[in-house]
């Protein structure tokens, strides 16, 4: 297990005359979308383009460590036990929250930069800020015990101490949480994910009203936009149910110019279910990485190529997924 992040890094992260990263939550309502595949996904495709990119863990269940090779905790020695959950991201939420001395994040986070993007040549870097569920799970009651001002407390950690990465992704909680309000306040953007599923355009239609409700719950202070819903595990077109076409219009919902909760700016790009998506996981590398000539890795290219677009362009200048005419397609 790697122990610290690179070293150009290291030293970057206490210049502040860096630009801070642009931080980008990818989050939803719904558990089981593949949010968490998603998050590590993108970030290994943006660090495989050059960018220095810091993954942070903010789910209880501590997923995208896993899935980045990373599980804190178990250790046979009682006092390195100690000292490695000390590293957790709900430790250092709850001692922020607490005022307490803390680790700093170059001293907590991990470099998985040779391990996951092994075989590659001008990729940029690739942390993590792991999770561990009882801290994490801690750290979440600390917050309902906080005024609401202090949800706004990691984003002022990340624009203070990640400096020297070009993007922060966050993985989030599934559910209308404290932690999830964390992780929108934390965010300059907001990627959502859907299935070809009814409750999955629900639960992201809230959360697209929930991010912009954010400026005026933290007085200004945080601006996250909704940068788009990326359709997850989709079905190919000669396959399309009633239901898949339902869903896609519905993600488009009033186009380009919905107000929150009318719509989702869906990517134009699509990820399609693919086995080795889900199997990446247990080999603690992102399928873009394992598979990047294969479709599935570059479906994530393609997305990642639509969010550089996005951030870049005025929503107006956005291209967003056509709707779908019924008689076009089968039926269900």
């Amino acid at each position: 297990m790697t122990t610290a992040p690179a070293s150009a890094l290291d030293a970057a992260a206490d210049d502040a005359t860096l630009p801070a990263p642009l931080v980008i939550a990818i989050a939803t309502q719904k558990g089981g979308v593949g949010k968490t595949t998603t998050t590590v996904n993108l970030g290994a495709r943006l660090a495989l383009a050059g960018y220095n990119v810091l993954i942070v863990d903010l789910e209880p269940q501590a997923q995208a460590g896993t899935a980045l090779g990373i599980t804190l905790g178990g250790l046979p020695d009682p006092a390195e036990n100690e000292a490695e959950l000390q590293r957790s991201l709900g430790f250092i939420l709850q001692m922020a929250l607490q005022k307490f001395p803390r680790p700093h994040l170059k001293q907590a986070m991990f470099d998985r930069t040779e391990e996951v993007l092994e075989g590659f040549e001008g990729n940029g870097a690739l942390c993590v800020l792991a999770s561990e569920e009882a801290s994490m799970s801690a750290a979440q009651n600390a917050f309902v015990t906080k005024p609401y001002k202090e949800t706004a407390t990691l984003r002022h950690i990340l624009l203070q101490e990640a400096r020297g990465f070009h993007f922060v992704l966050i993985d989030t909680p599934p559910a209308v949480s404290h932690l999830n309000a964390v992780a929108l306040a934390a965010a300059d953007y907001v990627v959502t994910v859907c299935i070809p599923e009814y409750q999955s355009i629900k639960g992201a239609l809230v959360l697209s009203a929930a991010t912009h409700a954010v400026e005026t719950n933290t007085g200004g202070e945080c601006k996250p936009q909704l940068l788009g819903a990326l359709l997850n595990r989709s079905n190919p077109e000669s396959a399309w149910t009633t239901q898949d076409i339902d869903i896609r219009n519905a993600m488009i919902g009033d186009g380009i110019n919905a107000e929150p909760g009318r719509g989702l700016f869906p990517f134009v790009t699509d990820v399609r279910r693919d086995v080795r998506i889900s199997e990446s996981y247990i080999y603690g590398r992102p399928a873009v990485v394992r598979f990047p000539n294969h479709s599935c890795g570059k479906q994530y290219t393609g997305v990642v190529e639509e969010i550089l677009d996005r951030i870049e362009l005025p929503r107006q200048k956005w291209t967003i997924a056509d709707p779908v005419l019924m008689e076009e397609n089968a039926d269900a």
